[in-house]
């Protein structure tokens, strides 16, 4: 219960907080001399701190009920037509290939350099990789950046799905769908179906560090929400008899900077919460199959087909082949 009002706080109603601080220095000074504004807006300092507060709240409430829609839209599943849909993601498969190719370049030719002699499959990749035009710019920085920093092009790679066919338009869609997929890549265990089952079942300290990390991509997803809507409202301000014209269109240029940076964050944000996920179902996978009756096989191949077979029992109807689970049901 704590961990639920900790993370409603944390991840909604503090970044609700600070927008509706930035409209009220910003925005509110050009509508406080209007009629409504005047009937409205508190005489006192404390009456208006009450107001902010209230309205903080309230607002935080509806932008976490109002979540899912949020992240899908920003993932690039809602509201999107199809022909940007489609462009995104081939621009999203374009990106994840040309990073693939240069840490592949990156790697043969350390190999290479320490006197490896290349497989002729291997010979050939680095022939295809160092010939690409697409990559001629961006292989002479990646030669001379240090260790570290070839380890983030590694790190800007795995925000992408392993599976190609997982593709989504946008980096905060990839980055959250690589996690998606990872049970079922893994196991064949789908996550996003049994996830209530997942998060009973496994162990409490992870879906408490599952629960956290979320908290800090909520914060950045409801700040860049409410920048957008702060600066949208600074814009249509502008007409107004007592606009301080210079004061909106300054709050509404510098929200809309911010809102990028703070999307880049929200995307940054998501290795946390993927490592969570992945901690999760690695360990949470035991305790879920005896939560469900099932004893986990011993090897890996039969595994996956024990989580296939109970997925597919939790996503279609019943059908008598379900009984093959039957084999992996533990004695009573």
């Amino acid at each position: 219960m704590l961990g639920g009002a900790w993370t409603l706080l944390v991840g909604w109603i503090l970044p609700t907080a600070l927008n509706l601080g930035v409209f009220a220095l910003a925005v509110a000074p050009s509508l406080r001399r209007t009629a409504v504004a005047r009937r409205l807006w508190p005489g006192s300092a404390p009456g208006a701190m009450l107001v902010l507060l209230t309205a903080a709240l309230l607002c935080g409430l509806v932008l976490s009920a109002l979540q899912n829609l949020l992240y899908r839209f920003l993932e690039g599943y809602v509201l999107w037509p199809a022909r940007a849909y489609e462009a995104g993601c081939r621009r999203a498969r374009a990106a994840q290939g040309a990073l693939a190719d240069r840490l592949l370049l990156l790697g043969l030719e350390r190999r290479r350099r320490d006197g490896t002699v290349l497989a002729p499959l291997a010979a050939a990749d680095l022939v295809r990789v160092s010939t690409d035009p697409r990559l001629a710019r961006a292989v002479g920085k990646d030669r001379r950046r240090t260790s570290a920093q070839r380890a983030l092009l590694q790190e800007r790679l795995s925000r992408f799905p392993v599976d190609s066919a997982q593709i989504a338009p946008t980096r905060l869609g990839n980055a959250i769908r690589r996690f998606e997929e990872y049970g079922h890549d893994r196991y064949r265990l789908d996550t996003q179906l049994l996830w209530n089952e997942l998060t009973g079942a496994g162990p409490e300290r992870l879906c408490r560090q599952v629960e956290l990390a979320r908290t800090s991509v909520d914060f950045f997803v409801a700040l860049l929400t409410g920048h957008t809507a702060v600066a949208l409202v600074a814009l249509a301000t502008l007409p107004a008899a007592s606009a301080d014209v210079p004061l909106l269109l300054t709050a509404a240029v510098a929200l809309g900077v911010l809102v990028p940076l703070w999307y880049r964050a929200a995307v940054t944000a998501t290795d946390e919460w993927a490592a969570s996920v992945r901690a999760l179902v690695n360990a949470g996978r035991k305790p879920l199959a005896d939560a469900l009756g099932l004893a986990l096989p011993k090897e890996l191949a039969e595994e996956r087909k024990m989580w296939t077979m109970v997925s597919r029992l939790s996503r279609i109807p019943f059908h008598e082949r379900a009984s093959a689970l039957d084999r992996y049901r533990a004695a009573p």
